[in-house]
């Protein structure tokens, strides 16, 4: 077995709102349901590839509701969904923002109008060739949806010519253009007559302009994709999810494989040639095989959220829970051992250094039962019953939610594991009567504003309500360089750890594996398998 653990690589995006004339050489939601991923092997590959031709069979561990990826930030969503399509901009292997779709864009001096020149000839699946009318369907359709419009507010898509859009936002703001570029409920370029015939659960039809096309979606069974022989790839080199796009392989299949055992078993026995979300118990069998490379990656924070329209809406409560913790036992339960997480108060990884900062650290791993109790005390509990929330579906939210229950029954309080699969829990965690705690991953996102659990305008499962937090999401917003954006996290993530609308209780790293035979892989928020060879 080769083991590659990949760094987590330099956060550094440039958004600001006076950028001009941002050329084409220049360089998230939680995941687990909801929103984007980590990133490992991100960058150029260097490794010699093999000839062209052949089929990549993927194991993957859940089927998406839908390839719409404007209807929601799940990775089972995301990750295929970017074989078939994109995006105007796209994120570098630096999460740096770059043109995709778009040829050039330019920032007005007031930074509330964007222009986009569109790349020419890009033709989608269908044949046709994509112009501004698709562009600003597509556009529109996803605007309408609360991750844009928390994140961009009041805006409007306007077709200049064929080949030129602009977008009209009211207010100036420092994040946009990476909003553009997020790969979790990705801004995808549809055609026109796709985008009118979809329904309120999404499009019906999936065609883009990406290297491969949706040949078959056989349901509880496997997605078939086939190499798209019009693509046309940029021509810088490959970065993260920029850049050049090479169409490999014929083929690629992503097989539903819910059962860990058989995704390990069938990558051992070459059944499948990659598979994802592998468990750490899994990993001793991998090492006695030469052939199998794994990737070990940052995936982001593990998280306990509070129900914050039941017990748990007095902050003396959660600040009682957050006492009792021990977090290394907590991430211990969850992860096996610290080569599979990273402790830390930081919803950042640490050389994500524009965002990456250790306030409320005093705050983070008391495990001070005396404290806890004073809260608890404080809080006037009584004995009331705690309804933990969890699925087995997913081994670590199901430990973590074990040593929580030991802890808070350890202070004393009346607890219940209230144990569903990973659907219904989803259901139930919208239900503010339905259960007091449940656990959740989020992916390590690339600014603050995709964390849904610190806005409190969206109608996020555990439903935070702190203007403080609203106030500083919208500085972050308006701030006139990087440096400006940190100080003002900075005091957010101390807010975070004051008010406690879910508790961080470190941020995990996951596995994936795939064959020798494989050459070129990479993996940024999502596997790619563009520039990849089958041997």
């Amino acid at each position: 077995m080769k083991r590659k653990h990949f760094g987590f690589f330099i956060l550094l995006v440039i958004l600001s709102v006076g950028l001009i004339a941002c050329n084409s050489d220049s360089p998230a939601v939680d995941n687990e349901t909801d929103a984007a991923g980590a990133n490992n092997n991100a960058g150029n590959n260097t490794e010699e590839l093999g000839e062209a031709g052949g089929t990549i069979n993927v194991a993957y561990l859940a089927q998406p509701g839908t390839l719409d990826p404007h209807t929601t930030t799940a990775n089972a969503t995301r990750d295929p969904a970017k074989l078939i399509f994109e995006t105007l901009l796209a994120l570098n292997e630096n999460f740096e923002v770059t043109p995709m779709l778009a040829e050039d864009y330019e920032v007005s001096e007031d930074g509330k109008t964007i222009t986009f020149e569109l790349r020419e000839g890009i033709k989608f699946h269908n044949g046709d060739e994509m112009t501004s009318e698709d562009v600003v369907a597509s556009m529109t359709k996803w605007g309408e949806t609360s991750f844009a419009q928390s994140n961009i507010g009041e805006h409007e898509w306007v077709a200049v010519d064929d080949h030129t859009v602009e977008l009209h936002i009211e207010e100036a703001s420092f994040i946009v253009l990476h909003i553009l570029a997020e790969p979790g409920q990705f801004a995808a370029i549809m055609p026109a007559g796709v985008v009118e015939s979809a329904e309120a659960t999404g499009v019906s039809e999936y065609i883009g302009t990406g290297p491969f096309a949706l040949e078959n979606w056989r349901h509880d069974q496997y997605m078939h994709f086939v190499k798209f022989d019009d693509y046309q790839s940029r021509e810088e080199p490959a970065s993260g999810n920029a850049g050049a796009k090479e169409v490999l392989v014929d083929e690629v299949y992503y097989h539903f494989v819910p059962d860990e055992s058989t995704r390990i078993n069938g990558l051992l026995s070459g059944e499948y040639d990659f598979s994802h979300m592998l468990p750490y118990d899994g990993i001793p069998q991998l090492d006695a095989d030469p052939s199998i490379n794994v990737d070990i990656w940052p995936f982001g924070p593990q998280t306990l959220v509070f129900n914050k329209e039941g017990m748990f809406g007095d902050v003396n409560l959660r600040r009682a829970v957050n006492h009792a913790l021990n977090k290394e036992d907590v991430l211990t339960a969850a992860f096996t051992n610290p080569e599979f997480y990273e402790a830390g108060p930081s919803l950042f990884m640490e050389d994500q250094v524009d965002w990456f900062t250790n306030a409320g650290e005093e705050l983070y791993d008391t495990n001070d039962m005396d404290r806890a109790q004073e809260y608890l005390d404080a809080a006037g509990y009584d004995g009331e019953e705690v309804v933990i929330l969890t699925s087995r579906d997913y081994p670590h939210h199901y430990n973590s939610a074990v040593a929580t229950q030991q802890a808070l029954e350890n202070l004393g309080m009346n607890t219940k594991l209230d144990v569903y699969d990973w659907a219904t829990l989803l259901d139930r965690r919208a239900d503010k009567d339905a259960y007091d705690i449940f656990y959740t991953g989020f992916t390590v996102m690339a600014t603050p504003h995709q964390y849904t659990f610190l806005d409190s305008r969206t109608e996020w499962p555990g439903w935070t309500n702190n203007p403080a937090f609203d106030e500083l999401l919208d500085e972050i917003k308006l701030a006139q360089d990087q440096e400006e954006a940190k100080e003002i996290y900075e005091e957010l993530q101390q807010e975070l750890w004051e008010d406690l609308p879910v508790i961080n209780v470190g941020k995990s790293l996951r596995v994936s594996a795939y064959g020798d035979h494989v050459k070129g892989y990479t993996d940024f928020m999502g596997p790619n398998f563009w520039n990849v060879t089958v041997e």
